[in-house]
C-alpha cells in the first residue's frame, strides 16, 4: 500500500452496507472504527474486481479511510443533518497515523490526501469534482485549500506519539 485517501461518505454518521463495500475503514460519530468488506491489500491489484472502489482512478495501492457523515452537505452554511464531529475526526486522524506506520506511508500530500485533493491532481479521472473533504464542520476556521495540510499535520502529530 502506498497511499491513504480520506473521504466522507455523504451518508449518515454510521456506515451502511454500501459504505462497507467501498471503504476499507470507516469512522462513525462515536470515533469507532468499522472494517469494510475488503482489506487494504485487496487494492494492490484492482484488475480482478475484488477491491474497495473508493477513489475513481486512484484505487490501486490506496487505503480508503472514510468518516461517516455529511449527507445533505451543500455549503459550510448548509452541512446537513450528519456533520463530522471532533471525536470522529480525531479518531480518523489517529487511525490514519496507525495505517501510515503499518504500511510505511509517508505523511505528505503525494501519499496522504483527501478525495477532493486527488480529484484536483487527477482531473481526467472520475474523482475530479469530488467534494470530500472540502469542509470540516468540527474545525470551521480551516479553509478549503488548507484542509489537506490540516489533516496531514494532525496525522503527523498522532504518528509521532505512536
Amino acid at each position: 500500500m502506498n497511499k491513504i485517501i480520506i473521504h466522507w461518505t455523504a451518508g449518515t454518521n454510521v456506515p451502511n452496507s454500501i459504505d462497507l463495500q467501498h471503504y476499507h475503514y470507516l469512522v462513525d460519530k462515536y470515533g469507532r472504527i468499522h472494517n469494510g468488506i475488503f482489506k487494504p491489500e485487496d487494492n494492490e491489484n484492482c484488475n480482478d474486481g475484488k477491491y474497495a472502489a473508493h477513489t475513481g482512478g486512484g484505487n490501486t495501492g490506496a487505503v480508503g479511510l472514510a468518516l461517516c457523515g455529511m449527507c445533505g452537505y451543500s455549503s459550510p452554511a448548509k452541512v446537513g443533518a450528519y456533520p463530522l464531529n471532533k471525536v470522529q475526526c480525531e479518531a480518523a486522524f489517529q487511525y490514519a497515523a496507525k495505517l501510515a506506520r503499518k504500511y510505511n506511508i509517508p505523511i505528505n500530500s503525494a501519499h496522504i490526501m483527501t478525495h477532493y485533493e486527488f480529484g484536483q491532481k487527477n482531473p481526467k479521472t472520475t474523482s475530479a469534482g469530488k467534494i470530500d473533504i472540502v469542509y470540516l464542520p468540527a474545525y470551521p476556521d480551516v479553509k478549503q485549500n488548507q484542509i489537506g495540510d490540516f489533516i496531514r499535520n494532525k496525522i503527523r502529530w498522532y504518528f509521532e506519539r505512536l
